[in-house]
């Protein structure tokens, strides 16, 4: 039953890339929930528990990991709930939640762009766990292949990594089990101070966050498959929160018993050939969702900017390449600074469509009551949004004060609201018809 619950969707996401999903389409919570832990059942995960563990208290990196996660919930739920109301994929559904016609085509440029560097991050780690235990090819070469074989996997086949994944999640965890147990020989260990350079409890929070905030924003992708509310809140606080903080700790854990951030040696070392396979069976999964939400982006792109459908195993190629491609030439060398990127960037956007749909609701009205048809026009461009998402980022950057992600996205929310109290979301340009909208006739 979950594997036919999960190829309908696959089945569903490759129908309605551009169009609501139908209720006869929808199912249960728990389907939708596997998936999402899976995506943060990750080495990236790991690793990211270990950054803290080594610059922070174990303590420290505990409340840094349950803050985090809690932001990350809050943000995926409110916003999801937007995609469980209209059963829209998230770059579709941006052209009526603030950014109209021509923003939504930058934002699903932007969301494609930064799901194939986190494909280029996971790609790279596996590449480096290959490396160490094959012992022959150097690591870039190693990410290389494994990305051209997962991009034509997720191109050909999506449905192929559904299944596998139900296995590759617990294996995941029992490998980390395992690593746990054999290299942590006292508790005690963890009560000592940060084996490294101090990391500040904000920066600490800004790359938890940052670590899924791409997921939380994009989770009407998933949650437009949804029943009702209460799945999307099911569903992000057990695949989600859960997720986030459970394997975040796992890191943490590695990082003080054993004084390293290493975590791919330690993983090798210890796992062998069986905990590389586990940790590539699970980087497929995670790639491939990465994928799919690069290609929606892609899809939306050049629907709303040359009025063209692209079939979207075409421009999972295009991205899945793009991404191995950074893996080759080390883009998870960069993986603290991407996550500080992705944790200013993306949580303004959150704020707009947030403020958008229950707030302000300048266009809410146009997709209720088209429902369950997609709305025949859109704003062609808001130019406050952009205004707005520029401004709310980069003071969310620069602010001497507070938490940057949680700064950019409140910023982001105030602004809309009082831009929509001053009339300033009016002032656009002309409206795009279905025929801009879709590329067919009215």
């Amino acid at each position: 039953m979950i594997r036919g619950m999960v190829e309908t969707s696959r089945a569903g996401c490759e129908d309605q890339v551009l169009s609501r999903v139908p209720c006869g389409a929808r199912h249960r919570w728990w389907s939708v929930a596997s998936q999402r832990f899976g995506q943060t059942t990750a080495l990236s995960q790991v690793l990211l528990g270990a950054t803290l563990g080594f610059g922070m208290s174990f303590w420290g990196a505990f409340v840094a990991l349950t803050v985090g996660a809690v932001l990350v919930g809050v943000v995926a739920v409110a916003v999801g709930t937007i995609g469980w109301r209209e059963g829209l994929p998230t770059a579709l559904l941006s052209r009526w939640t603030g950014f109209g016609h021509a923003g939504s085509a930058v934002l699903g440029l932007v969301v494609a762009l930064s799901c194939t560097g986190w494909f280029g991050v996971q790609t790279g780690l596996a590449g480096a766990v290959l490396a160490n235990v094959a012992g022959v090819l150097p690591a870039p070469v190693w990410a290389l292949v494994f990305g051209v074989v997962v991009t034509v996997v997720a191109a050909c086949g999506a449905r192929w990594t559904a299944w596998p994944s139900y296995v590759a999640v617990p294996a995941f965890l029992g490998l980390l089990a395992w690593v746990v147990l054999a290299n942590v020989n006292d508790v005690s260990d963890l009560s000592g101070p940060a084996p490294g350079p101090s990391i500040g409890m904000l920066t600490a929070i800004t790359l938890v966050t940052g670590s899924f905030v791409v997921g939380a924003v994009v989770s009407p992708d998933v949650t437009r498959f949804h029943r009702d509310g209460s799945d999307v809140v099911k569903q992000t606080v057990l695949g989600v929160m859960a997720g986030e903080w459970v394997i975040g700790l796992v890191g943490v854990v590695i990082a003080h018993a054993l004084g390293t951030t290493d975590v791919l040696g330690v993983i090798g070392s210890t796992g062998g050939w069986a905990g590389a396979l586990v940790v590539v069976a699970v980087a497929v999964k995670i790639s491939d969702w990465n994928l799919f939400s690069a290609s929606l982006g892609l899809v939306n792109f050049f629907d709303a900017v040359l009025a063209v459908r692209v079939s979207r195993a075409q421009v999972t190629v295009v991205a899945g390449c793009a991404g191995s491609s950074l893996a080759a030439a080390g883009v998870a060398a960069h993986f603290s600074h991407f996550l500080v990127l992705l944790g200013v960037v993306f949580p303004p956007v959150a704020g707009i469509m947030i403020a958008e749909y229950h707030v302000v609701r300048c266009w809410r009205n146009e997709l209720v009551s088209t429902r369950p048809l997609v709305p025949r026009s859109a704003p062609s461009w808001v130019p406050a949004t952009v205004v707005i998402w520029l401004v709310a980022a980069a003071a969310g950057e620069v602010l001497p004060f507070g938490l940057s992600g949680l700064n950019s996205f409140v910023l982001a929310f105030a602004l809309y609201v009082a831009a929509g109290r001053w009339d300033l979301l009016r002032i656009r340009t002309r409206r795009a018809t279905r025929r801009e909208v879709t590329g067919k006739a009215a």
